[in-house]
């Protein structure tokens, strides 16, 4: 075993100590010098590492565990070079294919495990086996076949639940909120499907909306399904494509998607890494669908690698308006080399260009500050790069939008109910309550659900951040410790104290419209799972209504574009 894990070690150190500075030998070109200075001191480290975890096997007082230590070697060392390269075992190579392929075998449920403990449904996917047999959000686990899970963790559960399509399972449950609560349900499973598009339609603005959450070899054709259904749809004015949270994946499906909307053969990216093999050039390869469609996508600092190629391209052409606030930055290609005994290391190999020629990578994570992190480029050192009608760009740092949006910061009190379940769980009662809502879209957070939700929540049990109560105590503290607590100032404290004392109630109301956007999503994902739950939140979603704005307001598409100048280029 301990042979094992060094061989794998002996592989990925061999990308650590490109990086080692060299000394010349005398004699040799500096090429080859350098040459044989690497792989001597990939032999001396190797050969050091190899002693040292020998001796400690042979002499320390404990026994060791040979693959939790390897293990962990690994892994920091990977952790200096980027986030990106990573040592992927047998055992996580499954969750690995999941990730890249959208594709498992199982019963097709989300699950998640509570602080209180517990592992529970949090949203069967529609159409799964689970969601068939009536799996509901809130169930909670407590039995897999004939074990008991209930001091389980989720990955735990996870795994067991996933297995070889046709193979059967059987899963007991108890459900909150109904008379008879412990339910016993036999699946065969299936092999799942992850659709990477959440949800598409069209809007009351005429516009074909398309959320996609991930780039997986189901991407280009959810994205095409939705676009031809809009192509014959002659009501159909502009398209919106939402890339928010979308954290990127497979870069073939970006350029596939980028080929719906731009000539084939456009060049939309180059990658380039140190070797002439990771040169590549990447080209739109068929007809589009939708050539001269208003385009519009909607990105976020959540939007990243994929996501990227595909705004930043289309920003580079001017082909769409980007629209939300600046992403994530991330212009580092990674592939995936076999190592012994069915692991891999993902690494990077390249880093991608956009058509102007940037590169859009915020992290140079071969610069490292004094305290060891890596170093953000400042947007006093990015380039300016100039789209193909003459717009402005400029590297580094993520794509920045050509309408920017502004989010309001997270409110304690909505993250708290967020994080300890208060909506998921009212959401759960209100669907055992209700059999049936409106349509996704019309669904709405009246006064009476408002009033019920408050009236769930018990004040002795709810946790949060009551910030103006803690800053008064700790400006108390700071004025007794230095001296300035007298009668008069300790009477202005008291007032202070009693005008800023939270209550509960007050607090709820005053933030109703982000809990009523929180507790929406959680009861119609229990009547119209994830897709429902996307229709409904274009009511909330900021960046949309720019989007719309910009569509209804005459001209405006053209102006941000450049469009009126190019034609008129052309006329000349």
């Amino acid at each position: 075993m301990i042979r094992k894990k060094i061989r794998n070690l002996a592989i990925c150190a061999l990308a650590a100590t490109l990086f080692a500075p060299m000394a010349f030998s005398e004699g040799k070109n500096d090429k080859e010098a350098v040459k044989d200075n690497s792989e001597a001191a990939v032999i001396r480290n190797l050969d050091i590492f190899n002693s040292l975890y020998k001796e400690l096997n042979t002499f320390y007082v404990d026994t060791l565990d040979a693959k939790k230590h390897i293990e962990t070697a690994i892994n920091a060392m990977l952790d200096e070079i980027d986030p990106y390269t990573e040592y992927i075992t047998d055992d996580g190579q499954d969750d690995f294919m999941v990730i890249s392929t959208g594709e498992y075998g199982g019963i097709g449920s989300y699950i998640m495990q509570r602080k209180t403990g517990g592992v529970f449904i949090s949203g069967p996917y529609a159409g799964s086996p689970a969601a068939r047999a009536g799996l509901k959000c809130g169930d909670q686990i407590i039995m897999i076949d004939n074990d008991s899970v209930a001091t389980w963790k989720s990955d735990q559960v996870s795994k067991r639940l996933k297995g070889q399509a046709n193979t059967q399972i059987k899963v007991t449950v108890m459900r909150p909120y109904v008379a008879d609560s412990i339910l016993s349900f036999t699946f065969t499973r299936e092999k799942i499907k992850l659709n990477p598009v959440t949800y598409y339609g069209v809007t009351k603005d005429n516009l074909g909306y398309i959320a996609l959450n991930t780039y997986n070899e189901h991407s280009a054709e959810g994205v095409k399904k939705a676009l031809l259904e809009f192509k014959a749809n002659p009501a159909v004015k502009g398209v919106v494509l939402d890339l928010c949270g979308n954290g990127g994946g497979l870069v073939d499906e970006a350029i596939k998607i980028l080929g719906f909307f731009l000539p084939k053969g456009t060049e939309v990216l180059t990658t380039k890494g140190r070797t002439t093999k990771d040169f590549r050039v990447y080209k739109t390869p068929e007809q589009p669908i939708m050539p001269d469609m208003p385009l519009a996508v909607l990105i976020d600092g959540g939007s990243a690698s994929a996501s990227e190629i595909t705004a930043g391209a289309l920003q580079d052409l001017d082909r769409a308006v980007i629209i939300g606030s600046r992403s994530f930055g991330k212009g580092l290609v990674q592939t995936t080399r076999p190592l012994p005994f069915n692991s891999l290391l993902k690494l990077t190999i390249a880093k991608y260009y956009i058509p102007s020629g940037r590169l859009i990578q915020e992290i140079d994570y071969s610069q490292r500050n004094p305290d060891g992190t890596a170093k953000h480029k400042p947007d006093s050192l990015c380039n300016v790069f100039y789209t193909a009608h003459g717009r402005e760009v400029r590297d580094g740092g993520g794509i920045t939008p050509d309408i920017k949006v502004t989010y309001p910061d997270v409110n304690r009190l909505v993250y708290n109910i967020v994080r300890d379940q208060w909506a998921f769980d009212y959401a759960t009662k209100y669907a055992a309550e209700h059999p049936t809502i409106v349509p996704a879209g019309e669904f709405e957070i009246t006064d009476e659900i408002f009033e019920d939700f408050k009236k769930f929540i018990d004040p002795s049990k709810f946790e949060y951040d009551k910030v103006c109560e803690t800053g008064v105590s700790l400006l108390r503290k700071t004025a007794e410790t230095e001296g300035y607590m007298t009668d008069s100032v300790k009477t202005e404290f008291e007032k202070l104290e009693k005008m800023l004392k939270h209550d509960l109630n007050h607090d709820l109301d005053r933030n109703r419209k982000e809990i009523s956007r929180q507790l929406s999503a959680e009861i119609i994902k229990r009547y119209y799972s994830d897709a429902g739950e996307c229709e409904n939140e274009l009511k909330f979603h900021k960046a949309m209504e720019d989007a719309v704005a910009m569509f209804n307001k005459p001209g405006e598409y053209e102006r941000i574009l450049h469009l009126n100048e190019k034609k008129a280029k052309k006329k000349k």
